[in-house]
C-alpha cells in the first residue's frame, strides 16, 4: 500500500530536515555517549541513568524514523506570490469574527499545523471551511466552542 503524501510548506520541510540533521549529528551521539558512561559506572541492572539513556535513545531513533518517512513522502505546497482568487493550501487568510476581531491563518497540512503560530490544518474545522472560499464570503463553522461566523477579509500567498 503506497504511503500517503505529507503536505508541507517549503519552510516546514526545511524545519523537519534541520531537526533530522540535528538528531543524527548531535543528539544521537550525545545519547550514545551517555549510554556508554552509564555502562562504565555500573552494571546495567538497576542502573537508572542507563535506563533513562536507553529510553532517550528509543525516543531519538523513533523520531528519526518518523522524520525520514515524513520527508520521504513530503509534497511541497506551491506558494503563490500573487493574490490568489480563493483559499487553498498555502494561503494566508485574514478573517474577521462577528465581534470585529481579526485573525490571520496560514492553511497548511496537518503535520505542520501550529495554531499558536496561526498555522491551521486543512483538515481542521476552520481550515476545511475556508478552503475554496473568496474574499468577502461569510461562513459559519461548528467549532468545539459552538457555532462561529467568519468573514474573509484578505487572501494572499504566504
Amino acid at each position: 500500500m503506497p504511503e500517503e503524501k505529507v503536505l508541507l510548506t517549503t519552510e516546514g520541510l526545511e524545519k523537519l530536515k534541520n531537526e533530522l540533521e540535528h538528531l543524527r549529528e548531535v543528539h544521537r551521539p550525545e545519547v550514545l555517549e551517555r549510554l556508554q558512561r552509564a555502562k562504565e559506572l555500573s552494571d546495567t541492572v538497576d542502573n537508572a541513568e542507563y535506563d533513562e539513556a536507553k529510553n532517550e535513545q528509543a525516543f531519538v531513533e523513533g523520531r528519526i524514523m518518523w522524520l525520514e518517512r515524513t520527508i520521504k513522502h513530503a509534497e511541497v505546497i506551491p506558494m503563490e506570490r500573487s493574490r490568489p482568487a480563493y483559499v487553498k493550501l498555502g494561503s494566508k487568510v485574514k478573517v474577521q469574527n462577528s465581534e470585529g476581531e481579526e485573525r490571520t491563518y496560514v492553511i497548511v497540512g496537518g503535520t505542520e499545523s501550529n495554531p499558536s503560530e496561526g498555522k491551521i490544518s486543512n483538515e481542521s474545522p476552520v481550515g476545511k471551511a475556508l478552503l475554496g472560499r473568496h474574499v468577502g464570503e461569510e461562513i459559519e463553522i461548528q467549532v468545539p466552542k459552538g457555532l462561529t461566523k467568519l468573514k474573509i477579509v484578505t487572501i494572499s500567498g504566504e
